[in-house]
């Protein structure tokens, strides 16, 4: 009994670290994304901005 109960806790174990690396997946791949993008997306949030400057809200 004390066997399954170690297994199991074990898996249950395994399947957090693995979700832990699947966000850090994530994270890395929005955060490349990013920096290859940047000059779009520095350009975009600029021409926002600038239209509501413009609105005078």
């Amino acid at each position: 009994m004390k066997r399954i109960i170690t297994k199991a806790a074990v898996v249950i174990g395994n399947k957090k670290g693995m979700e832990m690396v699947q966000v850090a997946i994530l994270v890395a791949i929005a955060v490349a994304v990013g920096i290859i993008f940047k000059s779009s997306i520095v350009d975009f949030v600029n021409r926002i901005f600038g239209n509501l400057d413009a609105a005078n809200f």
